[in-house]
């Protein structure tokens, strides 16, 4: 059985796997970190996402063997050691962007990838469209991008024009 040695939340895990095992999988069952979800077995709903090299992917389309030396960031990795909530799961948490809470972790990450790779600012439509693969059954998106909007402001010290719209 191949093993594979990647850095999960800064921690550095060697782990047996067979070669079909999916990252997900990997994470889940194996390093039991559930807050990755698998929502779709079809890569559509990004309910998987991760950080990957400080990267958004869905971790339900990459081999965990494929993750040899990577660094990985989970959900479960963003809070502060004394539990201080990244600026992205702040905002979700304020502005009420979630309700069953299943989508939320793929979202969160996704999110925080789209606000990195665009440090001037996003507007409510690159916020829409940056979400294309991620799906939420439960909401219309509304406070999902007034709160990526906000946490966007925090995590690049700037005033976007959808937060100012916001308040």
């Amino acid at each position: 059985m191949p093993q594979v040695t990647l850095t999960v939340n800064g921690k550095s895990h060697t782990v047996d796997v067979e070669g079909r095992t999916l990252l997900v999988e990997l994470l889940r069952e194996k390093l039991r970190l559930t807050g990755t979800h698998v929502g779709c077995d079809t890569s559509q709903c990004g309910a998987c996402v991760v950080h990957m090299g400080g990267d958004s992917v869905k971790a339900c389309t990459i081999l965990a063997v494929q993750c040899e030396g990577a660094e990985i960031a989970t959900i479960e990795g963003l809070a502060a050691a004394d539990g201080t909530l990244h600026p992205m799961q702040e905002a979700f948490r304020e502005y009420h962007a979630l309700q069953c809470g299943f989508c939320t972790p793929g979202m969160v990450m996704s999110a925080i990838d789209l606000v990195k790779k665009h440090p001037s600012g996003l507007s409510e439509q690159e916020i829409r469209d940056g979400l294309e693969g991620n799906i939420c059954r439960c909401t219309g998106y509304h406070n999902i991008v007034k709160a990526i909007a906000a946490a966007a402001e925090v995590m690049n010290g700037k005033r976007s024009e959808l937060a100012r719209a916001a308040e």
